[in-house]
């Protein structure tokens, strides 16, 4: 595929407001940042993903002759703004989170710093595309810590909603931890393995179901899963598997990468029979492959019942992310430059406090333990702040500020999440690949407790903010109020 024009994947107010800040000539430049307020199905840690599609989408911005054209027929856009369109691209900076790394509500994943009109304009393309790649790959993760080191297979492309959503899903999944994806464009353009097997309807075309197997082993001997639940799983579908490997196996071809797949049923007491059945038959590294409908909870649950299962293939619930279908992410303006090349704080407040944003241009720093390398917390900081290891570091409750704790010199270790993407309008980050991204995000993923990473009543890990950053905040909520009372005292007069 080649690259995309999603210039017009925007919300149409984002070009009224282009044309009013146009019109009143303002050139200020702006921060906004783009964050999530709640972690998905309440886990404990969602996962950075889709920033290669963002890349793309900044390089590709343009305004072709046709979309001109399109604005003008709507008789909204003035021929001055038109022309500025015409030769419009980005020229901002942009900082992000890499791909893959656990993330946690209220930090920004992604920070720009543009003119206020460019800055506007991307805010719906990106929040579409990080929305969407972070809730699968969180789903995604969310599966494979349930499978306890057995590999997912993804295969929703069927029900995805729509090419790209099964495209992009696909390659959040491969991020997320899957071992593979049935979609073979994604395993094209993203150079992942692409894994299946055969459809009832190849059972069903033969003759009977031994003959099918039999042709589907000839094919495949060495990526022969056989699909056992057409008929009956129990006493057609496996004695027939049985059949084909045992033949398999006297004609001199040796058996690697082979097994059952159970599509319907109770998975646990089929799967349990059907191991006891193939190692009595003399083939106990056969494996067991399951579908149907799966999700992190039912694996979990067949876990506990001691299923025999050792490999998953999950479909709908992961690429629509079923229990919980959107990610959440908003996009919100946090300073304003001024005529010193300062960037003025700006909030945004509201009765609910979890919607009160983070002001100021900022930065995250990721706090490790130094002894045994798990996270502490993360720190979100001004950019132009810096800590040093060598010194006690507080850390403190945003909300409940009663709650801190003191971290001695020597015992915990700091990384900056936020790293350059674009810088003046030039790209200066390279993606590296979608399996690259994936090994690293299992890497990071180690460095979660156990207790952040289970699919219950997760331990919560905590984004704290600086103290300066929390003494300017707490002050521009001082002063909001102070002139909300001067207002209501001179409508009182």
């Amino acid at each position: 595929m080649s690259a995309k024009n999603l210039t017009l994947l925007t919300d149409f107010y984002e070009l009224t407001m282009m044309q009013g800040y146009f019109e009143k000539e303002n050139t200020e430049v702006v921060i906004f940042d783009m964050f999530f307020r709640v972690n998905p199905d309440n886990a404990g840690y969602s996962v950075m993903a889709g920033l290669e599609q963002v890349i793309d989408y900044i390089k590709n911005l343009n305004f072709t002759y046709e979309d001109i054209d399109y604005f003008r027929k709507l008789g909204i856009f003035s021929n001055d703004f038109l022309d500025y369109l015409s030769g419009f691209h980005f020229s901002g900076s942009i900082y992000a989170i890499p791909e893959g790394t656990p993330i946690f509500p209220k930090e920004p994943l992604l920070k720009v710093i543009a003119p206020i009109m460019e800055a506007q304009l991307v805010e719906t393309a990106i929040l579409n595309i990080l929305n969407h790649q972070c809730l699968i790959a969180t789903k995604t993760s969310r599966v494979v810590f349930a499978a306890q080191g057995d590999g997912i297979m993804e295969f929703g492309l069927r029900r995805a909603q729509g090419p790209d959503a099964g495209l992009y899903g696909a390659r959040a999944a491969m991020i997320g931890g899957c071992v593979g994806t049935s979609n073979v464009l994604a395993g094209e353009l993203f150079d992942v393995p692409v894994l299946g097997t055969h459809a009832h309807s190849w059972i069903m075309s033969f003759p009977d179901e031994y003959t099918a197997f039999k042709a589907y082993a000839d094919l495949y001997p060495n990526a022969c899963t056989l699909l056992v639940d057409t008929y009956d799983s129990l006493h057609s579908g496996i004695p027939n598997a049985i059949r084909v490997f045992r033949e398999m196996k006297e004609a001199g071809i040796e058996l690697k990468n082979y097994g059952i797949r159970l599509d319907s049923g109770d998975l646990a007491y089929l799967s349990k029979k059907a191991r006891k059945m193939l190692d009595e038959a003399g083939f106990p590294d056969a494996k067991i492959a399951a579908s149907n409908d799966l999700d992190e909870y039912l694996i979990h649950d067949l876990k506990m019942q001691g299923a025999a299962i050792n490999s998953w293939g999950v479909g709908t619930h992961l690429i629509t992310s079923k229990n919980c279908p959107a990610f959440g992410g908003v996009y919100k303006l946090a300073a304003i430059q001024d005529e010193n090349g300062t960037f003025v704080p700006k909030i945004k407040i509201s009765e609910n406090t979890e919607k009160i944003t983070n002001p100021g241009n900022k930065t995250i720093y990721r706090v490790y333990d130094k002894e045994t390398g798990k996270m502490r917390a993360d720190l979100i900081c001004f950019a132009d702040e810096t800590f040093d290891e060598n010194e006690t570091l507080v850390l403190f409750d945003p909300i409940d500020t009663w709650k801190h704790t003191k971290l001695k010199s020597g015992t915990y270790t700091l990384r900056e999440l936020l790293v350059p993407v674009f810088i003046d309008g030039k790209c200066v980050y390279e993606s590296p690949s979608v399996m690259e991204i994936a090994s690293y995000c299992k890497e990071q993923k180690e460095t979660l407790w156990d207790e952040t990473k289970r699919l219950f009543y997760p331990h919560k890990v905590h984004v704290d903010l600086s103290r300066k950053l929390y003494d300017v905040k707490s002050q521009l909520l001082k002063d909001m109020s102070m002139k909300e009372e001067e207002l209501e005292s001179k409508g009182e007069e």
